[in-house]
């Protein structure tokens, strides 16, 4: 595994056709901002605010299960959202589910800019590369990216779906795997639930959308995957699905 100060990539050499993704793998705040402190109880940055819980482990286990390579971001959502547009209002978030971020209230178009050019362009950068090299290597990528989401946000109503499948106009993966999944009995899926995977300028609208490369957003809920025996367990479940799914694709 190799690592920046943005992003690291896990199985470099790994052979299949597929690059998993995750934007939100980690809390961690570097040093550059405010000192490694957003101002922020260890409890909040716990929570699914600051990063996607269970989503590295996940992401990790189904690279080395695909035999694919995978990049993952070193930086929480709350320092810069990677799975946000350069334009988008949501792009660092001074209040998210109803928690204020005392390190970003008062974060300017400067402080903007300089964390856009220290942390998120780097990581898209870092994809482009290698998808590049991928390409160029006769391995055109499927793309998987790898969320997961909280079960209840604050004064809403429990989510009911197990794992959530977002796309938008590309269902060339996304479609025939909620069909595999929705035939598993004990699985609730949800068809762009919780969030639709309509979103200018995201990772996959951005890399594969525009790209034309064939791609999938796979959201798993936070309880299902909150120890490494559970992530572990997800990965083992996914990963013959997703390769059959993609090498039909």
């Amino acid at each position: 595994m190799t690592a920046s100060a943005a992003y690291e990539v896990a199985n470099p050499g790994g052979a299949a056709a597929v690059l998993v993704l995750c934007d939100h793998a980690t809390n961690l705040v570097p040093e550059a901002v405010a000192g490694g402190d957003l101002g922020l109880p260890e409890a909040e940055m716990g929570r699914h605010i600051a990063y996607d819980i269970g989503a590295r482990g996940l992401a990790l286990a189904l690279a080395e299960l695909l035999d694919a390579p995978a990049l993952l971001t070193r930086f929480s959502r709350l320092v810069i959202d990677p799975n946000r547009g350069e334009d988008d209002p949501t792009l660092l978030m001074r209040l998210y589910d109803g928690t204020i971020i005392p390190a970003n209230r008062h974060a300017g178009p400067e402080e903007r800019e300089r964390r856009l050019d220290a942390w998120h362009r780097p990581y898209h950068a870092a994809i482009t590369a290698e998808i590049d090299r991928m390409v160029a290597a006769g391995r055109e990528p499927a793309l998987v990216s790898i969320h997961s989401y909280t079960p209840r946000l604050r004064g809403r109503e429990s989510r009911p779906w197990h794992v959530g499948v977002l796309w938008d106009k590309d269902g060339r993966v996304a479609l025939p795997l909620i069909a595999r999944l929705r035939a598993e009995p004990d699985l609730v899926i949800g068809d762009n639930q919780p969030y639709h995977g309509e979103l200018e300028g995201d990772t996959l609208n951005r890399h594969g959308t525009l790209r034309g490369l064939r791609h999938v957003l796979i959201e798993l809920r936070q309880d299902l995957i909150a120890t490494p025996e559970d992530q572990r367990a997800w990965a083992a479940r996914l990963a013959p699905i997703l390769a059959q799914v993609i090498a039909a694709s």
